[in-house]
């Protein structure tokens, strides 16, 4: 069976380069150039692996691993290769703890690319050479990290704070969290200041990146 691939990048000419270094070698079923749209494409198409850009606009600005956690009701079936020219360790954590299979950087070859794809579709975790032991490094280090700190970070925020840094880090906006918990839009923000506050981050963004990197999503 074909591989049926989606690439998902704000670049157009971007795109355009991996669909010619794939040479029908797979099915590209769809493509989207930010976060939104991306979450929309994926769930009417269902491809088998996602070629995911770290950093995309739109939505709450939380990029690829925004569009992984939105999406993680068909992460398993769908699997998330993460391609970018970023190798941060910030980026790279965020996206591997959000649910993605994989992260190559842009420089990779066609071929490579197009093997990258088949192991990720099998079930593989595959990183580009150059990153292999940072990843595994800084996996680690964040994850024996994360996990010693985790319930004193949460510790700090009330129950009701909890709940509106979850939806907030999914992706839900102010509006659609006032829906869910039945509050006003004025008291999802005051909890959404209190929690940047308490946990000492500036934006929805790095909100985003704390709870994936913490698997609170």
């Amino acid at each position: 069976m074909v591989i049926r691939v989606a690439i998902i990048d704000d670049h157009d000419m971007f795109r355009a380069g991996v669909r010619a270094s794939l040479n029908d070698q797979v099915n590209v079923v769809c493509e989207a150039a930010n976060v939104d749209d991306a979450v929309i494409a994926l769930h009417e198409h269902l491809p088998d692996v996602v070629l995911l850009d770290v950093h995309m606009p739109g939505g709450s600005g939380g990029g690829g691993a925004e569009v992984l956690t939105r999406c993680g009701d068909i992460v398993g079936g769908t699997r998330f290769l993460a391609l970018s020219v970023s190798d941060a360790a910030e980026d790279v954590v965020a996206v591997i703890r959000a649910g993605a299979r994989g992260y190559v950087t842009k420089n990779i070859s066609g071929p490579e690319l197009l093997d990258a794809i088949a192991r990720v579709n099998g079930g593989d975790a595959v990183f580009s050479p150059r990153l292999a032991g940072f990843v595994l490094d800084a996996f680690g280090a964040q994850t024996q990290n994360t996990t010693a700190t985790v319930d004193d970070d949460l510790d700090k925020l009330s129950a009701r704070e909890q709940e509106v840094m979850r939806l907030i880090a999914r992706g839900y906006t102010y509006r659609e969290v006032a829906a869910e918990l039945f509050i006003s839009i004025k008291t999802v923000e005051t909890h959404v200041s209190a929690v940047l506050r308490k946990l000492q981050l500036s934006s929805r963004h790095e909100l985003t990146r704390w709870a994936a990197q913490r698997r609170l999503l």
